[in-house]
């Protein structure tokens, strides 16, 4: 069983710090289990279930630590495992940054774990799956897709007596169709903690209507646009953003978050007071850890409120040399919606226009401005008086999230969206976007 509940993890970490002849130790206990399916070309291809339990101690003398890690649990293992700690401790260099453990804490409760997830079996991914190449096949279309939920949970002792425990559940789902010509395509991606809100076959239902309607696709010039962003091409290109709250590289001169002369931009208004950008581990749609894994409570922070940065990440040696609290990093990120409406509305609003279902191959042009490039795919759509007028070749842009969000029209109402990328889901609104620049044409579909 590689799912301890919160007793269980906290006897066997207790059992091992006992066995710690360092200055100070801290043990952290991890495991998950769960199962996925993949298929292609409307069949499934693989399926597996997963379970893994794992435990690493790091042991401290004075500024030196050393860590190691073991998948064994008898008592000779554990004896092992702590003292190769020790050993790579005494030989590591001194780290003059390394802060003492804190000690006990208090944390509230997370409320990510869903029983019905948890329970998850073979045969409901395999059903969730048919009911996804079900929708394709109807379509004329082939699908690829992936499933796959997990249950997961952490909990660490250090020798001081802090002690945390979380667990959650997690179920994730994408799939692409496409026509056999290869000259359309379409995606949905959904994620939630609560597999009963999961629908596959409306999610392929979206994915199948935007393959079949971006074929004959036509190319127009590369320009400022107006943009409606889909929530998951949305997702794409703030996911770099939000890793950049960070106060240290700030004031190092290394983000977007860094003044100019030095410093950091914090009590800027460095966006549209549309937006509001903020984290709260209790959110029901959304819910996150309660506690860093620095061992500081979580809870709600809100980072940029009406366009203007109102906190950053302090970790706990940055915040003692600038003198100022810590603030660790959040658990999850939430973009507050708007009264923009459903993208139907924005399109409805939109003279002249593009219509964005997704972002990819996103790469950082510079990290001080934050100027990211990437490709449209999986459906472009012209709009033109309101309506879509016709499908269009995927272009390259060239923007920056930070200008992206000084030229905010309109924001909807924020959904969970995931990303492949990083495996990760935000609560992020659809929002219509003026002079989103393109650079190029791409005739990939």
């Amino acid at each position: 069983m590689s799912i301890l509940n919160k007793e269980e993890a906290k006897k066997l970490l207790e059992k091992v710090i006992k066995l710690s002849k360092a200055d100070e130790c801290e043990v952290s206990l991890s495991g998950n289990e769960g199962g996925n399916i993949r298929y292609a070309r409307n069949a499934a291809s693989t399926s597996g279930d997963v379970s893994t339990l794992t435990l690493s101690v790091n042991s401290i003398y004075g500024k030196k630590s050393g860590t190691a890690t073991i998948n064994e649990f008898d008592d000779a293992a554990l004896e092992r495992v702590v003292r190769r700690a020790e050993e790579l401790a005494q030989l590591a260099p001194e780290n003059p940054e390394r802060m003492p453990l804190l000690g006990p804490q208090t944390f509230k409760d997370g409320t990510g774990y869903v029983a019905a997830t948890a329970a998850m079996t073979a045969d409901q991914r395999a059903d969730f799956a048919a009911k996804s190449i079900q929708v394709a096949k109807d379509a004329k279309l082939e699908a690829a897709g992936f499933l796959e939920n997990t249950t997961s949970f952490i909990a660490i002792l250090n020798s001081k007596g802090m002690f945390a425990y979380d667990i959650d559940t997690n179920v994730i789902f994408s799939v692409t169709t496409r026509n056999q010509e290869g000259t359309g395509s379409g995606y949905a991606a959904r994620g939630f903690n609560d597999v009963t809100k999961l629908d596959t076959f409306s999610a392929t239902k979206i994915a199948a209507q935007k393959a079949n309607g971006s074929v004959n696709a036509k190319a127009i010039e590369p320009g400022k646009y107006t943009v409606i962003l889909e929530p998951v091409a949305a997702t794409y290109m703030l996911e770099n953003m939000f890793r950049g709250f960070d106060a240290r590289s700030a004031d190092e001169g290394r983000s977007f978050m860094s003044k100019s002369g030095g410093g950091n931009r914090l009590g800027e208004q460095l966006m549209d007071e549309k937006v509001t950008i903020y984290s709260d581990p209790f959110h029901p749609e959304l819910p996150g850890s309660t506690w860093s894994r620095d061992g500081l409570p979580l809870d709600k922070m809100t980072w940029i409120d009406k366009g203007k940065v109102t906190n950053l990440t302090y970790s706990r040696y940055w915040a003692e040399k600038k003198k100022v609290q810590p603030i660790p990093s959040p658990s999850n990120i939430i973009m507050a919606g708007g009264d923009g409406g459903s993208i139907e509305d924005m399109i409805k609003s939109t003279e002249r226009g593009i219509l964005i279902s997704r972002l990819w191959y996103i790469r950082m042009v510079d990290p001080q401005t934050l100027l990211l490039t990437g490709l449209t795919r999986d459906g472009t759509f012209y709009i033109e008086n309101g309506k879509i007028k016709h499908p269009i070749k995927n272009m390259r842009f060239n923007e920056s999230p930070v200008i992206m969000l000084n030229n905010v029209e309109a924001l909807g109402k924020a959904v969970r969206s995931i990303s492949e990328e990083s495996n990760r889901s935000y609560l992020i609104p659809p929002m219509k976007i003026k002079d989103f620049t393109f650079s190029s044409l791409s005739d990939a579909v």
